[in-house]
């Protein structure tokens, strides 16, 4: 990174104090937008100088008292090897200049200095340095939007939803083909705790959770991690038997709680193979998360079987009436939820099941509605918990589909009258509203996502079906626009401008303000000033 306004820094050794004078005086440095930073007179001094300044650029001489030029550039590159060094030297001298240039000297010239071919020397120099930082840019975006990508395409597939990224299935099947089984931790009494923490304590303690869980990822031997939606998490690892699924379960929960003090549950699936399969794996392993409502907060569920039957005493679980009262809940659609429910009803009489297993699949089927319910932001008047305590306390089926009946058709119709429900542009304005307050913080898609309890996947598709930008186009427009407010309004500096809407590099501002106005921000200020 450049120094305070953006611009590289250069240190000048030599152990004449009028050639240290000449290279300042005679080098136009702020037209090659470079800033000396330091002058040293020694090899010893100089190398204990870089170590305090950090220079990009160092032009020495290549014999001095003490450590020699050779030397002290072998020294500055183990600190860091892409910084660049030009070297001055006698005629009589021209072995150690190319022995230097064998070491990675960027150059060398000989004295009497010619200070234009210094100059363009040094010009060379600062569009090496440039080219390094546009590199590094380049390469630490393409390992996050690496990362994003492959968490996205993992979202969409466990979503059901393959097209958007199918040409890109062959990043993980190499991985998945030869079997998995997925992990779902699940923060326990998350809308409790999500009402009770502060945005900025929300992010913090979510970011602790992943790390925590990307750590124990990579020590064991872990095939991936990523947030799926608020409070949860998905985890895939090799093929684990159920005592395995057992040890790694609790494992998880016990770091979990020793690291953050927070309380989870982990549901497991069965073995699974390929990617086509990551949906019916997820549906399995929080299934298997169902039965903490049985058992209490904190367990670890491992799973086993397929997620599409749920077999007792041949009775399959009803999953297509499941699934269409799953859809009559994101509709508001009560009567048709009405018309399920009774059907369900006539499903149980059918099979003539005990009033046991009825009421396992009676609460397993308002565990699912129930959980739908937290995805679309309600906030309940009661609990899981008490809806289990009014079926124990039922004596007939007819008894137990009223429960139903009465708590779901009393929360749709509320909803209905607009008292629960955020549409999707109330979520979508409530994250530009918080990119418009937060645009100059090192604002990221997961945190956005996060404040709009959506998963990454499902916030990027909504928030471009919204807007007609991506986050990051929406993101980089707002920056630019309030840099463009700054710029007419106000006489900041220029390259103070850049933190102030969310960028550290001067250098990078100007290129995307460039790219996005066609003029960088001196010239847009100098028009935007002339036309009043």
């Amino acid at each position: 990174m450049g120094g305070s306004d953006g611009k590289f820094r250069v240190m000048l050794v030599d152990d004449e104090p009028m050639i240290l004078r000449s290279l300042k005086a005679a080098i136009p440095w702020d037209e090659l937008d470079l800033e000396v930073v330091g002058e040293a007179k020694s090899g010893d001094s100089a190398l204990k100088l870089a170590r305090e300044l950090s220079p990009h650029l160092v032009i020495s001489d290549i014999r001095m008292p003490g450590m020699d030029g050779i030397t002290l550039m072998k020294e500055l590159k183990a600190d860091q090897s892409r910084r660049l060094i030009i070297f001055i030297s006698g005629y009589g001298e021209f072995e150690y200049a190319r022995e230097a240039l064998r070491e990675g000297a960027f150059d060398y010239l000989l004295k009497p200095i010619d200070h234009e071919e210094l100059t363009e020397t040094i010009a060379r120099a600062a569009k090496t340095l440039e080219r390094q930082m546009a590199d590094d840019r380049m390469l630490h975006s393409v390992k996050v939007l690496s990362l994003l990508a492959r968490e996205r395409m993992l979202t969409e597939f466990i979503e059901g939803s393959r097209s958007p990224l199918q040409h890109m299935q062959w990043l993980e099947d190499s991985e998945l083909e030869d079997g998995y089984t997925m992990a779902v931790i699940q923060l326990d009494h998350y809308p409790r705790l999500n009402q009770q923490w502060s945005m900025d304590e929300k992010r913090l303690w979510l970011f602790a959770v992943r790390n925590v869980l990307e750590e124990w990822s990579v020590m064991n031997g872990g095939l991936t991690v990523f947030p799926f939606r608020s409070g949860e998490w998905v985890l895939l690892l090799p093929s684990l038997t159920c005592d395995r699924q057992e040890t790694i379960g609790r494992d998880l929960v016990g770091l979990i709680k020793r690291y953050t003090k927070l309380s989870c549950s982990v549901g497991f699936s069965g073995g699974m193979a390929g990617i086509d399969r990551l949906g019916v794996a997820y549906e399995t392993a929080v299934r298997a998360l169902y039965r903490r409502f049985y058992t209490g907060a904190e367990g670890v569920f491992p799973g086993g079987g397929d997620s599409e039957a749920e077999q007792s005493g041949g009775l399959k679980y009803p999953k297509q009436l499941e699934s269409f009262m799953v859809e009559s809940i994101r509709t508001l659609n009560k009567e048709r939820l009405l018309e399920l429910l009774d059907e369900t009803k006539a499903y149980i009489g059918e099979h003539a099941i005990s009033r046991e297993m009825a009421e396992r699949l009676l609460f397993e089927l308002s565990v699912v509605l129930y959980r739908q319910f937290e995805h679309m932001k309600v906030t309940f008047e009661w609990s899981l918990e008490e809806l289990l305590q009014q079926f124990q306390s039922s004596q007939t089926l007819q008894e137990l589909m009223d429960v139903m009946k009465s708590r779901f058709g009393q929360w749709m119709t509320d909803s209905r009258t607009g008292h629960s429900r955020d549409n999707v542009q109330a979520v979508i304005g409530k994250a530009k509203a918080y990119i418009a307050e937060h645009y100059q913080k090192d604002l990221s898609i997961e945190e956005v996502s996060e404040l709009s309890d959506l998963s990454i996947g499902h916030f990027c598709t909504l928030f471009k079906q919204t807007t007609g930008y991506t986050f990051l186009e929406y993101l980089t427009e707002c920056r630019i626009e309030k840099a463009k407010s700054i710029l007419r309004n106000t006489n900041v500096k220029v390259y103070q401008v850049a933190p102030l809407v969310g960028y550290q590099d001067p250098r990078y501002f100007t290129q995307v303000f460039k790219k996005i106005t066609g003029k960088t921000p001196s010239e847009y200020r100098e028009e935007a000033t002339a036309a009043m």
